[in-house]
C-alpha cells in the first residue's frame, strides 16, 4: 500500500542554487500548513558523513583517483543512517523534502564513466544497493535545477557569508570539468529516469531566471502530488439596477441620447458612453443578435440602433427581429445567438453523437461521480431500450441488462467499502472531501461494467449555427434514437429562436444536406463492407502515433520568428536553412517561454504542428477524451466486446472479478443475440463502457499542451492518465523540444486516493462562499 506521506529532493549542480531553493520550499510548504521534515545530505554534523568529509576534502585523493563505487559508498551510508527517520516521517503523512540524495551521488560519480553503457550500469548498481538492498526510501520525485557549468563556477566563485549552504568549497566545486561533466549526467538521469527526475532550467535564453521564478516552477511541479491545496478564491459581487424606458432626439448631426435613453442604456450595456461594452440581461439574445445583423447595415453607434430600432419594443415584436435577421442576417449571423438546451435520458451510444461537434460546448452526468444503482418509480433501472425491438428480443434485452445492473449495484456498494476500509487516511480527516474521493475511486474502478445503454443527461450550450448543424448531423445518422433527439431538438429550440432555424428542415436547405450526409454515410460503408476484412484477433499497440507534421520540429522556426521579421516565409527559411542547429533550439526554447502553469501554452505558430493518433481503449476512456473541442479527424468504429477488457487491480484486490466478469459475459451473450435477431446497430447497446474500442483523432502541438498535461493531472481517471503518458512518451520520441516544454505533464503513478486534493480544493471554495 502506498505511503501516506510525500519525498521530495532538490538535485542540481552546485551553484544551482538548490539550497536557497530548498529553503524557500520548506518555508512554503510550512506556510500552506504541511508537516514538513527536511534533510540536508550530506549531513556534516553526523558521524555518518566522516567518510564523505573526507572524500570531500581531498583526503583520499582527487576525484578522477577516487573510484565511483567506492565513493558511492561513503555517501549510501550517510543515506542509510538517516532511512529510519525518513521512513518514520512518511509513515506519519508528513512530507519530506531533502537537499540532495541518491541523484547527486548519481551526478558526480556518474562523471568518472567515458562510456553512457557503464554510466547506466552503475545507476542500476546505485538504485539496487539503495532501494532494493539497504532499503532506503526512494524519493517520489526529485526537481533538478539545471544551470550550465559556466554559471554555475561563476555562482560557486560568488559565494559569500549569506549563502544558504555553509561548507567549504569540495574537490567537485574546485574542478570546472567535474562541473560541466555533473550536468551532462544529471541530464541524462532525466531523460533515463523521466518518473523520478524531473528538470527545472533555471536559466532562460542565456540569463539566470530570478530566484522567485524558479520557485515558482519548483511549486507548480510539486504541487499536482501535494495531499490538498490552499487556494484563496475571491468572488467580485455586481449589483445591477433596474431602469426606466429608451428614447431619442433627432437632430441635424444625428442622433442625441435623452436621459431617459441614459437610463436605458444604463442597464443594457455595461457602459454608455466608452467604446468598449458588453450587455447585460435587459435584452434577450435574439435582440442583441438582431441589433449586431443590423450593424452591418448601419453606421450609428451600435447603442443608438438599439434605442431607436429595438428598445421601444423591449424585444417582444417576434416580426420585428424576424425582418431584420431576414434582411440582413446570413449564416454568421447564426453565430451571435446562443441556445441552452437538454437532452435527459440519452443513452450514452447517443451522448458521444451528441458532443460530435467542435464549435459547442457540453456536460453531462459523470460515472465518475454518481452510482447509477437506483431504480425508478416503475422499477427500472437506468439504461435505454430500443422501443422498435420484438417482443422476444426486448424481452432478453431487458432480463440482461437488469442482471448487469444488479451486479454492478452490489459491487459498486462492496467496492466503496473496501476502499473505505482499507483507507490510510487517519479517521480525523475523513471529512466530506474523503467522502468524495472514495466515492470517486469506486466509482471509477466499478464503471466498466456499465453498459452503453446506460441513460444520462447532457447540457448543451451552442450558437444557432452550431445548433442547426447538430441537428442535422443527429438527423443523418443511422441510428434510429439519434434521429427522433435530433427532430426534438429541432421542435423545442424554435419554440425560442425560430428565425434562426428557420431553414434547418427545408427541402433545399437543411433536407439537402441531411440526405447528402446520409447518402454519402452509407455509400462509403457499402464500399469498406465490400474492400475490407473485418479481423477481431490481437490489435496493435494501444496507442500508435500514426502521422507527424512535419517530422522535424524546427521547421517551424521561421513560423516562430515570421510575425518578428519584415521578410517573407520563403526568405526567412532559406536564411533559416543555414543556421546551426543550436541557433534554431534557442528560439524554439524561447518561443516556449518561461511556463509557470499549464495554462501557460505557447504561440500559434505550434497549431502548424499536427499529431495523428490510432487508439484502442476502453469506451469509459474514450468518453472522457472524445469532448477535447480542439482536434480534427475525429471517428471512432462501432462498438463491439470483440476488443476485449480488462480488469481494474482494485477490483481484483476486493474479490470482485468473478462478478466483474460475468458482467461482460451476459453483455457478449446479448450482442450475439441482438445481432443474430438482426439489430446489428443496436447490438452496441449491449456492450460495456470497459470494453475496448477503436478510434482516431488529430491534434495540434499547441492543443497537445492542454490535452497531455491536463489528462495525466494526478485528479484524472487512472484509465485515461495511463493512456495520455503513452500519447506524451511517444510525442517525445520524435518532437524531443515541445515535450521538453510540457513541464506539466505528471508522470507519477496513480495516488491512493487521487480526488482527495481536488475535493479538499473544493470543500475549502465552499467555506470561504459561506463565510461571506
Amino acid at each position: 500500500m502506498k505511503r501516506p506521506g510525500l519525498f521530495v529532493v532538490i538535485e542540481g549542480s552546485d551553484g544551482s542554487g538548490k539550497g536557497t531553493q530548498f529553503k524557500l520550499l520548506a518555508e512554503r510548504l510550512r506556510e500552506n500548513g504541511y508537516d514538513v521534515v527536511t534533510f540536508d545530505f550530506p549531513r556534516y554534523e553526523e558521524p555518518s558523513s566522516y567518510f564523505v568529509k573526507e572524500y570531500l576534502n581531498g583526503e583520499y585523493g582527487t576525484t578522477d583517483e577516487v573510484g565511483p563505487y567506492t565513493s558511492s559508498l561513503f555517501y549510501a551510508l550517510d543515506r542509510y543512517q538517516a532511512a529510519p527517520q525518513i521512513h518514520k516521517a512518511l509513515n506519519e503523512g508528513k512530507i519530506v523534502l531533502a537537499n540532495r540524495f541518491s541523484g547527486s551521488n548519481m551526478a558526480h560519480q556518474g562523471t568518472k564513466f567515458d562510456l553512457s553503457e557503464q554510466r547506466r550500469g552503475y545507476f542500476i548498481w546505485l538504485d539496487n544497493l539503495e532501494f532494493e538492498m539497504l532499503k532506503i526510501p526512494r524519493p517520489d520525485k526529485s526537481l533538478v535545477l539545471r544551470v550550465p557549468a559556466n554559471i554555475a563556477q561563476q555562482l560557486v566563485d560568488n559565494k559569500d557569508e549569506r549563502s544558504y549552504t555553509k561548507h567549504k568549497r569540495d574537490i567537485h566545486e574546485a574542478d570546472l570539468r567535474h562541473l560541466e561533466r555533473s550536468v551532462e549526467v544529471y541530464d541524462d538521469l532525466c531523460q533515463l529516469f523521466p518518473r523520478d527526475f524531473q528538470r527545472i532550467d533555471c536559466v532562460r535564453s542565456g540569463r539566470l531566471m530570478p530566484i522567485e521564478a524558479v520557485s515558482e516552477l519548483i511549486w507548480r511541479n510539486i504541487q499536482p502530488l501535494l495531499p490538498t491545496l490552499q487556494v484563496v478564491s475571491t468572488t467580485r459581487k455586481v449589483e445591477k439596477t433596474e431602469i426606466a424606458n429608451p428614447y431619442l432626439v433627432k437632430t441635424e448631426y444625428g442622433y442625441r441620447v435623452t436621459p431617459a435613453g441614459e437610463q436605458y442604456l444604463r442597464e443594457a450595456v455595461t457602459d454608455s458612453t466608452e467604446n468598449v461594452y458588453a450587455f447585460g440581461d435587459k435584452l434577450s439574445p435574439v435582440t442583441i443578435a438582431a441589433a449586431m445583423a443590423r450593424l452591418s447595415r448601419r453606421g450609428d453607434d451600435m447603442r443608438v440602433t438599439i434605442l431607436d430600432e429595438f428598445a421601444q419594443s423591449s424585444g417582444k415584436d417576434e416580426k420585428l427581429l424576424q425582418r431584420v435577421i431576414t434582411a440582413y442576417g446570413d449564416d454568421s449571423v447564426q453565430q451571435l445567438v446562443g441556445q441552452h438546451l437538454v437532452v435527459e435520458g440519452a443513452s450514452n451510444l447517443l451522448t458521444k453523437k451528441l458532443e460530435w461537434g467542435r464549435l459547442a460546448a457540453y456536460l453531462e452526468q459523470s460515472t465518475r461521480y454518481i452510482y447509477f444503482d437506483k431504480k425508478d418509480e416503475n422499477g427500472n433501472y437506468k439504461y435505454y431500450t430500443p422501443a422498435y425491438l420484438d417482443p422476444n428480443t426486448k424481452k432478453a434485452y431487458s432480463e440482461s441488462m437488469d442482471q448487469v445492473f444488479d451486479l454492478y449495484s452490489d459491487m459498486a456498494k462492496k467496492l466503496t467499502e473496501y476502499v473505505r476500509t482499507h483507507s490510510s487516511v487517519p479517521e480525523n480527516e475523513r471529512d466530506t472531501a474523503w467522502q468524495g474521493a472514495t466515492r470517486a475511486q469506486a466509482c471509477d474502478a466499478i464503471r466498466p461494467v456499465l453498459p452503453v445503454a446506460t441513460k444520462a443527461t447532457v447540457g448543451i450550450f451552442a450558437s444557432g449555427q452550431a445548433l442547426e448543424n447538430l441537428i442535422m448531423h443527429l438527423q443523418s445518422d443511422e441510428l434510429p434514437e439519434a434521429v427522433e433527439t435530433g427532430d426534438k431538438i429541432l421542435e423545442q429550440s424554435r419554440k425560442i429562436i425560430p428565425m434562426f432555424l428557420e431553414r434547418a428542415d427545408k427541402p433545399d436547405r437543411g433536407g439537402a444536406s441531411v440526405a447528402y450526409r446520409s447518402n454519402t454515410k452509407k455509400a462509403v460503408k457499402k464500399l469498406a463492407d465490400k474492400y475490407l476484412s473485418a479481423n477481431y484477433g490481437q490489435h496493435e499497440d494501444a496507442v500508435r502515433l500514426t502521422n507527424v507534421w512535419p517530422r522535424n520540429e524546427l521547421d517551424v522556426v521561421a513560423d516562430i520568428v515570421y510575425e518578428h521579421s519584415n521578410l517573407s516565409l520563403n526568405e526567412i527559411r532559406n536564411s533559416i536553412e543555414r543556421w546551426p542547429y543550436s541557433q534554431k533550439e534557442t528560439i524554439m526554447l524561447a518561443f516556449m517561454g518561461e511556463r509557470l502553469n499549464r495554462r501557460h501554452k505557447p504561440g500559434r505558430a505550434l497549431e502548424k504542428i499536427h499529431y495523428s493518433w490510432d487508439l484502442v481503449c476502453d469506451y469509459g476512456i474514450f468518453r472522457d477524451l472524445q469532448r477535447h473541442r480542439m482536434v480534427d479527424d475525429l471517428n471512432w468504429q462501432e462498438l463491439t466486446p470483440r476488443y476485449g477488457y480488462d480488469v481494474p487491480e482494485l477490483v481484483d484486490e476486493a474479490g470482485l472479478s468473478d462478478l466483474f466478469d460475468k458482467c461482460f459475459d451476459i453483455s457478449l451473450a446479448l450482442h450475439s443475440q441482438l445481432q443474430t435477431a438482426g439489430y446489428s446497430l443496436e447490438a452496441q447497446y449491449a456492450t460495456l463502457l470497459g470494453h475496448k474500442m477503436r478510434w482516431k483523432m488529430t491534434f495540434n502541438a499547441r492543443e497537445a499542451f492542454h490535452f497531455i498535461e491536463l489528462r495525466t493531472s494526478p485528479q484524472g481517471h487512472p484509465g485515461y492518465r495511463k493512456l495520455t503518458q503513452q500519447m506524451y512518451e511517444k510525442l517525445c520520441e520524435v518532437h524531443p523540444l515541445i515535450g521538453g516544454a510540457m513541464k506539466f505533464v505528471n508522470k507519477g503513478e496513480d495516488a491512493e486516493l487521487t480526488r482527495l486534493a481536488a475535493e479538499k480544493y473544493t470543500q475549502f471554495k465552499l467555506q470561504q462562499i459561506d463565510k461571506k
